[in-house]
């Protein structure tokens, strides 16, 4: 009967000789979650602005609601109540969608910032993990072509 050859022995003398720096892997994990860190406080910092660009808008709104809503003795006063109340809100409303873009120029600014000063450090990184996993590579080449010999 023909018996199979155990490779795992094999494999691993394989692999032993090319070694694997972790070293890299860590690093490149404790970048992209400094990155995200970053990235999350900009996130967060720009819901809160929005969030009291929001609140400051329903308060300016419901002021001006309870204005419209006391009882007037003229039927034209409701109409010109409604049409002062219509005037204003285009102009509350022009000015917080303002500040809702200042907010979001705001950023998209420092989500950029961010992805070029990572993109540097990823180039520079992978440079030197890739210079470092061909000087290993060398090393081990010439330590197994030596063995063999």
């Amino acid at each position: 009967m023909t018996k199979t050859q155990d490779f795992t022995a094999v494999f691993k003398d394989f692999l032993g000789a090319f070694p694997v720096d972790t070293k890299a892997f860590e690093d490149s994990f404790k970048n992209q979650a400094a990155l995200n860190e970053k990235l999350s406080g900009v996130a967060l910092s720009a819901a809160e602005k929005s969030a009291e660009i929001s609140s400051k808008w329903t308060k300016e709104t419901l002021a001006k609601l309870a204005e419209i809503s006391k009882a007037k003795t003229e039927p034209a006063d409701y109409a010109k109540a409604m049409t002062d109340f219509a005037s204003a809100n285009a102009e509350v409303a022009a000015e917080h969608l303002a500040a809702y873009a200042e907010v979001a120029k705001k950023v998209q600014a420092e989500t950029v910032e961010l992805l070029l000063a990572a993109g540097k450090n990823i180039q520079e990184d992978a440079a030197n993990a890739v210079k470092k996993a061909a000087d290993d590579v060398t090393a081990a080449t010439k330590k197994a072509t030596a063995a063999a010999k």
